[in-house]
């Protein structure tokens, strides 16, 4: 099954942090660097990052390498909830697939799925968005 036979559900509404995203290949560093300061502000410790930091890298990548034009990532927080969302200039909407053993990449979005509670995408003027659900405590 992939993501466009699911259903497309609505993220958290909260964007405490907006980052432009360059349209280069330093764009995930830049977005993991400005997510974990803010994560390690807002008082989360290191081991709660690692998830959000690698589902960071994934959408950015994929933002990046499949959607065009990478062009800003937002990070909210509600309710225990921390969102993660990544704005590209492309049409093409995501697929979640598995990958052949065989294969030494295409597993962004499964690591996206299996790292967080949730995940999903929307298409939004210029392009579309896709986003990850985190539950974390303290922020």
């Amino acid at each position: 099954m992939t993501t466009s036979e699911l259903p497309q559900r609505a993220a958290v509404q909260a964007a405490p942090l907006t980052v432009p995203l360059p349209d280069d290949v330093t764009a995930p560093a830049r977005a993991r660097h400005e997510v974990r300061s803010a994560l390690l502000a807002a008082g989360l410790c290191e081991a709660q990052l690692d998830d959000v930091l690698l589902a960071t890298s994934e959408l950015v990548t994929n933002a990046f390498e499949h959607g065009e034009r990478p062009r800003r990532l937002e990070l909210g927080y509600a309710e225990g909830l921390l969102t993660l969302r990544v704005y590209d200039a492309g049409q093409l909407l995501p697929e979640l697939r598995a990958p052949s053993p065989a294969e030494a990449r295409s597993r962004g979005l499964v690591l996206v799925q299996a790292l967080s509670e949730d995940w999903g995408f929307e298409r939004c003027p210029g392009g579309k968005l896709v986003w990850a659900v985190f539950r974390v405590a303290g922020a």
